[in-house]
């Protein structure tokens, strides 16, 4: 059937009338050999040769209409190559003249902005009772919000052209973002919301960070402002934690949870993919999602996976971790946690997310844990097929194969029937839902991120073997 298909294709319009022309000339030539020997008669001669013209001329009149139309598709192509050049042109400068009228609004926004922000300061500098001195700090902090949100008009604008590039140099996040919290704590109580922040570190730090500041406040900027947006009653809740030291680097982890609208699993899955085109499932209200699309781009252009666990009616988290530098030439006090195990007990870590898998292992091992680690659930049933374990850190989301799953496809082995080893599932959100869902899926326990050490100790007394424990 092949081989026919190939005959046929190969049967172009010009190929066909080469042949005929052929076979025209071979009866041709024929008819005048049979004539000349005679053997057809001169007025059958001339039926035939008639013939073979009408033929001829049929066939040329086919090719010729062909090829007018394969000229026309082609003319016709050609001029909507260069419709589609010009209207490319055109986006261009659509492009180019929009990266003109924000830069031009963000200054003409910033100018009467930083006198704004200079009048309040020499006005807080006078002598203000008590009332006055408040309604001055809530129009600084609104006044800052509002050159924030320019700054992220002007910077998610950068992104969205790929013009970004990382600019390194110390910082100090505490001090940094406490200023950008509290800009966002007035614009939340305005809006009847309850907000707190804290910062998860073990000591005072001796080294500042190598980072992008403005970066990391873009992201966060984003995912707050979105946070805000879409809750309508409740809480926003921020965590930076920065308790996990890998020799010169710092893992820092921060956390932006509401209890907001939430999104359904087909927005999760498509709300942080980047993308040139606004996500129609947020085409309603909101905002076409751009804004958590670049905050993805920039996580990853900083070494990091912004992720997001999510029910709808119960709220949102997203969390990133990045792994920071400290500045050279510098001491830290000692942060070491002081062990509880006796002896290595070997945990299986299912965790997609590298930095993360980072900071699980760095508390475990200095705990006493021996840590061996699966990307994904799948990898995780393979794994606890192969080797021994005492305990399992299941992540509930993770790809090919989510925690639940592998923790039902790891009970059905011959070896957990005779281990009954203990499962933990490990969340950024510990949802109603997921604890429920993860007791239906045969999970003993639950621990959520940041991972608290006390409750991880916990965790670790209660499912390791009794003989190891320091007691």
């Amino acid at each position: 059937m092949a081989f026919y298909s190939k005959i046929k294709d190969s049967l172009t319009p010009r190929f066909v009338l080469s042949f005929v022309v052929f076979l025209s000339i071979v009866a041709i030539l024929s008819l005048t050999y049979f004539f000349i020997d005679q053997s057809i008669e001169s007025s059958t001669l001339v039926k035939i040769l008639l013939g073979l013209c009408v033929v001829q001329i049929l066939i040329l009149q086919y090719f010729f209409k062909n090829q007018l139309k394969h000229d026309l598709i082609r003319k016709n192509l050609n001029n909507r190559i260069e419709d589609l050049k010009f209207e490319l042109d055109k986006a261009q400068n659509t492009v180019d003249h929009k990266s003109a009228y924000l830069a031009n609004m963000s200054y003409e926004i910033r100018t009467p902005l930083s006198t704004v922000l200079g009048m309040l300061n020499m006005l807080k500098e006078t002598d203000l009772n008590g009332d006055q001195i408040a309604q001055v700090e809530i129009a600084e902090y609104s006044s800052k919000h509002l050159l924030q949100l320019v700054n992220m008009i002007t910077d998610n604008a950068d992104m969205e052209s790929g013009d970004v590039t990382l600019k390194l140099s110390p910082i100090d996040l505490k001090t940094d973002l406490t200023r950008l919290f509290k800009v966002f704590e007035y614009q939340a109580w305005e809006n009847g919301l309850d907000f707190e922040f804290k910062f998860l570190s073990k000591n005072k730090k001796k080294y500042s960070l190598l980072g992008d500041s403005a970066r990391i406040q873009q992201v966060l900027i984003n995912l707050i402002n979105n946070a805000i947006k879409f809750t309508n009653t409740g809480k926003i809740s921020i965590i930076v934690d920065d308790t996990v030291n890998l020799d010169g680097d710092q893992i820092v982890s921060f956390y932006i949870k509401d209890t907001g609208v939430g999104m359904g699993p087909e927005e999760v899955k498509s709300v942080l993919q980047p993308s040139d085109h606004l996500n129609p499932l947020f085409m309603d209200y909101r905002g076409g999602g751009m804004g958590l699309s670049i905050s993805y781009s920039l996580v990853e252009l900083m070494g990091g996976e912004l992720k997001l666990e999510s029910k709808e009616n119960e709220g949102s988290t997203f969390y990133f971790s990045l792994q920071l530098k400290k500045t050279l030439n510098v001491k830290e006090e000692s942060s070491q946690i002081q062990p509880i195990l006796r002896e290595n007990i070997h945990v299986l870590i299912a965790e997609d997310n590298l930095t993360n898998q980072k900071v699980i292992k760095f508390l475990l091992e200095q705990l006493g844990a021996e840590c061996t680690f699966a990307r994904n659930g799948l990898q995780a049933v393979r794994l606890y097929e192969k080797e021994d374990f005492d305990i399992i850190f299941m992540d509930i989301y993770m790809p090919d194969m989510n925690g639940y799953m592998a923790t039902r496809a790891i009970k059905e082995t011959a070896k957990y029937l005779k281990k009954n080893t203990p499962i933990v599932a490990v969340s950024a959100s510990a949802f109603e839902e997921d604890i429920t869902n993860a007791k239906e899926a045969g999970i003993d326990d639950f621990i959520a991120k940041p991972i608290d050490v006390n409750r991880l100790k916990e965790l670790l007394e209660n499912y390791a073997p009794k003989t190891s424990i320091i007691h």
